[in-house]
């Protein structure tokens, strides 16, 4: 009778470790595949801070996995292993979770260094009177970068006065930006913020539409705390324009800074309108710098732009797209799924090697299509109002074209650092 009462629990219990074991097998194969995609498209580097697994004290508890929103880290042969290296948004919640001190958070890869400028605790540099926060500081995270504006604006109101007529020019205006204004409002103190870009929001901007900003609930100046966790790019855009229209930020747009210069009195900043005389200088700029353009006659039209915002914007337009990384794959994707448009992929070398397989997939059934016209080796030599001029392969090739969307990355602002004399350090894995 005893051993027919257990075989009761045994049979359902057997069940159950069947269905966690297949669970658990799929679930590795999905990281094994991810961690190859990942490697093959060559898309292991993280663009900021990241965690570094020690395999040796991982014991496989799988609470960093949970933890991790986006995705970047799976389970593999019982250990946790970072396959997904470019979703990455560096906001620790994997260490935080980790129950073994297995993780800890770096900067830079072994094979990549990361320029990080010196800061200290208040988020100066060595140069007295120029700080720095946010992305451009390794913290690309929202909640992170609009702490460290809000606590660097804390830092600036300390210092004593001057005859300036500015204490602090705040240069960009996304979320660290942003919360340096508040800050600067609320402390009492005269400034002046400029972006470079039409718009505010930084790289959350810069987005394609819809997309998910990861964050967690932040504290800001005159707001308050703001409970945030998944929120789309529109959503987040909409609510700092309430707060722009509730605390009356000032905000200087299609104003990119030239230059800083040192005075007797603070700081001389150049923009491409004005120049400003201020006390102190709060760089919140993000790390893609100014965007690379083509360099080629007809560029200032105003049909060429350096992101994709908005796929619909283009249907039943011809529309020229050149690039060859994920970013410039995804713009072509998306253009060309909207009705009555025509694109044409121009890339200078001879094989989307930095795409992701996915990515390359979608645009060779596109191709197939007929939906989307790849042009590898090929180069932008002229812009004109209705077609763009190409070399293709050594031949002379005229397009049809209404937009041209360049995805050809960013200008770094390190040399600039460098040139204001503020130390830059290159790490490589480190913290």
């Amino acid at each position: 009778m005893e051993t027919y009462g257990l075989e009761i629990y045994a049979i359902p219990l057997a069940i159950v470790v069947f269905f966690y074991l297949r669970g658990k097998s799929k679930k590795e194969t999905a990281a094994v595949e991810q961690l190859q995609e990942s490697v093959e498209a060559g898309l292991t580097e993280p663009s900021s801070l990241h965690p570094l697994i020690d395999p040796k004290k991982c014991l496989g508890a799988g609470s960093c996995i949970a933890a991790c929103p986006e995705e970047a880290i799976g389970m593999i042969k019982g250990k946790a292993v970072f396959i997904n290296p470019t979703v990455c948004i560096g906001h620790g919640a994997c260490m935080a979770a980790c129950p073994h001190g297995a993780i800890t958070l770096v900067f830079g890869t072994e094979k990549r260094g990361m320029d990080i400028p010196q800061v200290s605790p208040s988020f100066e540099t060595n140069i007295p009177g120029i700080f720095i926060a946010g992305e451009l500081g390794g913290m690309g995270l929202i909640r992170k970068a609009a702490t460290q504006g809000t606590q660097a604006i804390d830092s600036i109101s300390k210092l004593k006065g001057s005859s300036n007529p500015l204490d602090v020019v705040i240069v960009g205006a996304g979320p660290a930006g942003l919360a340096g204004a508040l800050g600067a409002i609320d402390r009492r103190l005269r400034y002046a913020v400029v972006e470079q870009e039409e718009s505010l929001g930084g790289a959350i901007f810069q987005y394609p539409r819809n997309k998910i900003a990861m964050t967690a609930p932040i504290k800001l100046p005159i707001i308050g705390e703001v409970k945030m966790t998944e929120i789309s790019k529109e959503r987040l855009l909409e609510f700092w324009h309430g707060v722009i229209k509730k605390t009356g930020i000032k905000i200087n747009y299609n104003e990119r800074m030239e230059g800083i210069t040192k005075t007797d009195k603070g700081f001389m900043v150049k923009t491409t309108k004005q120049s400003y005389q201020t006390r102190t200088v709060l760089l919140s700029i993000g790390r893609r710098g100014t965007p690379r353009k083509l360099g080629v006659p007809g560029e200032d039209l105003p049909k060429v732009v350096y992101r994709l915002i908005d796929p619909e914007q283009y249907r039943n337009k011809h529309v020229l797209v050149v690039g060859g990384g994920d970013s410039a794959l995804e713009a072509a994707i998306a253009i060309a799924r909207e009705p009555g448009t025509t694109v044409t992929l121009s890339y200078r070398s001879d094989a989307f090697g930095r795409g992701k397989a996915k990515n390359r997939e979608q645009l060779k059934e596109l191709e197939a299509q007929g939906k989307i016209k790849v042009m590898l080796k090929s180069t932008v030599k002229l812009v004109e109002q209705n077609k763009a001029k190409l070399d293709y392969n050594g031949q002379a090739v005229e397009l049809r074209n209404d937009a041209i969307i360049v995805c050809a990355g960013g200008i770094l602002p390190t040399p600039f650092l460098k040139e204001l004399g503020v130390l830059v350090e290159t790490k490589f894995g480190t913290a």
